[in-house]
């Protein structure tokens, strides 16, 4: 690895050892689950805060290893706003023989929207969050991908309603025979009238409508993702750029249809480590993620209360791959 063995160092999280790249500091403890432990950090080379992901013992099994090939190559290729961005992917083995522990590094956000859900929020927020989780799925499906794990705690969001769809250890690309039984500041002006002018008994109305139509178990008679776009309950969000943008290339084209043992699951996710490497010499992504990060945590700030859950908690996490009941919190500061 070009960093070197002294780029990293060791900090125990609850009952694993974190061995990160050093530029990675204040470590602490914010979810768990069956796929991984995640703490949130401070990148000190692009100064925010990050999440880190270790996954759980991704070469126990067969099943353990294809999930953690499967979540690094969608995320590698995946590149929409309203799908948790990928920032770095690191081991701290220097070789395919010693190569046990597998860290991603991820956008951190404020909460999930399990917590989000209990709130009382008015019609204008809820329409947005409702309407960046289509423009997600629509992204993913574009691709053939299926999330098949689209829960509240895979769902997380800033306190601006930024929304972001994470967590693709179960997520499937469908094959040839598969068959199926804002930021809101930045976007383009909105005359106040449009915004705010329906009632909201109107509101209320549409958002019933919209949910009768959704919540149907047939998917024949369901409405679909584009459809659900269109409904005037989400519509006037819409931005032909976030509902439509071109669909992520996969670049393994066989993904759901390899079978490998242990050790060449392995061999595989070691090359997609390397190849990120390769790509991104000093650990840096490019300069599309400096941008969208860096310059996104800067303009949030300029964020209008209007425009804010300002009764959000402000615990900050990123329940990637916890179970149901949500995430399981860690507390307390970790010490080096």
């Amino acid at each position: 690895m070009d960093e070197g063995e002294g780029q990293f160092y060791s900090v125990q999280v609850g009952d694993s050892t974190f061995t990160v790249l050093r530029r990675y500091q204040q470590l602490r403890a914010i979810g768990s689950g069956a796929q991984g432990i995640v703490c949130s950090a401070l990148d000190t080379v692009l100064g925010i805060p990050v999440a880190v992901k270790k996954l759980s013992r991704p070469f126990q099994n067969q099943t353990h290893a294809k999930r953690a090939y499967r979540e690094l190559v969608l995320l590698k290729c995946v590149n929409h706003k309203n799908i948790i961005h990928l920032l770095n992917v690191f081991t701290p083995q220097k070789s395919l023989e010693e190569f046990q522990d597998l860290y991603l590094v991820m956008e951190l956000m404020d909460a999930s929207l399990c917590q989000v859900i209990h709130m009382d929020l008015d019609h204008e927020r809820m329409s947005y969050l409702l309407y960046q989780i289509l423009c997600g799925i629509r992204h993913l499906h574009s691709a053939g991908i299926i999330h098949r794990d689209l829960k509240p705690s895979n769902i997380v969001v800033k306190t601006d309603c930024t929304l972001k769809i994470l967590d693709f250890g179960l997520a499937r690309t469908a094959c040839t025979n598969f068959m199926m039984t804002p930021y809101v500041v930045t976007r383009y002006y909105r005359a106040p009238e449009v915004i705010l002018g329906m009632k909201y008994k109107e509101n209320a109305s549409q958002a019933r409508d919209l949910l009768s139509k959704m919540l149907v178990i047939d998917p024949e008679s369901r409405i679909s993702v584009q459809e659900a776009l269109s409904h005037p309950y989400i519509h006037v969000w819409y931005d032909p750029a976030e509902a439509d943008a071109p669909p992520p290339q996969i670049s393994d084209k066989q993904l759901e249809e390899r079978e490998h043992s242990i050790e060449q699951w392995k061999e595989l996710i070691y090359k997609e480590v390397m190849d990120w490497e390769e790509r991104n010499k000093n650990g840096v992504t490019k300069e599309e993620c400096l941008d969208g990060t860096v310059n996104s945590s800067t303009t949030a700030s300029q964020s209008s209360s209007i425009n804010d859950i300002s009764s959000m908690s402000t615990e900050q996490t990123l329940a990637s791959d916890t179970d149901s009941s949500c995430i399981d919190t860690l507390t307390g500061p970790l010490e080096e």
